[in-house]
């Protein structure tokens, strides 16, 4: 069975950069039209709709949206249905900047709940936004693939950023649970948790000490690239995944096993 995801529309919240930059090439190599959400760098996801389609010959489009906000996403849905007819594939990816340096997080203790609502505001808000006004659409049709990206800190917090973690694990709950709603109508939902991730805006400020740490409790011995990520979203996104739902694939080099 080939992956076969060709003329398929995938929308990607937060696809102009790092992840899902990684992951809107890998839709377009496959054939796929693709559709890039962004809050606020238009000439960086417009240069990379430009070259995603000059060199794969697809169909591409930017959205800018801020996905908390449900006007927003909903017309950010509204135009790529018009511009396309359909939506196939969601993968939420967006979420709000968080610097990842166990030396400057915030201990149990320090945190105040505005630190938690902000990250539950960016992932599960955020996902739950998009869900919303794209399963009527793929409900109609009987089929679609919601693909909600996560984090191997949920397995192992091995640095405890709170609030981060916490909103993730929130995606995760939700996920699942609507995994068993959405099933009847064709529609699988599953998740990606990746370990740290190099380079990318969040991770820039990674030191040197603590990749070397992961580096060296990773069975594959080196950190993440954007790249690595890729192939477990594609597989989701495919009909290799039909019979699966409601799962969760760790990214992470064997860190964390379960």
């Amino acid at each position: 069975m080939e992956i076969n995801l060709q003329n398929k529309v995938v929308l990607i919240t937060g696809g102009s950069r790092g992840i899902g930059a990684a992951i809107a090439t890998s839709f377009a190599k496959q054939g796929a039209m693709v559709v890039i959400n962004y809050l606020k760098n238009k000439e960086q996801a417009d240069r990379l709709a430009e070259d995603l389609m000059d060199t794969y010959d697809i169909d591409a489009m930017t959205i800018q949206g801020d996905v908390t906000n449900e006007n927003e996403v909903q017309a950010m849905i509204t135009k790529v249905i018009a511009e396309f007819d359909t939506i196939d594939v969601v993968v939420n990816n967006a979420l709000h900047a968080y610097t990842f340096d166990p030396d400057r997080r915030k201990l149990a203790w320090e945190l105040e709940w505005e630190d938690y609502q902000l990250q539950i505001d960016g992932a599960l808000k955020g996902t739950y936004n998009v869900c919303k006004h794209v399963i009527p659409f793929m409900k109609e049709k009987k089929a679609g693939r919601i693909i909600n990206m996560v984090s191997n800190l949920l397995f192992r917090p091995v640095v405890p950023y709170h609030d981060y973690n916490t909103a993730k694990g929130a995606v995760f709950t939700f996920s699942q649970n609507l995994a068993v709603d959405l099933g009847a109508f064709g529609i699988t939902v599953n998740c990606v948790a990746p370990g740290l991730v190099y380079p990318t805006d969040a991770s820039r400020t990674t030191k040197e000490e603590v990749k070397e740490l992961i580096k060296s409790q990773t069975p594959l011995h080196r950190i993440a690239k954007p790249e690595d990520v890729v192939g477990c979203v594609l597989f989701f996104a495919s009909e290799w995944s039909s019979f699966v739902t409601g799962q969760c694939i760790i990214v992470d080099g064997g860190f964390v096993m379960k």
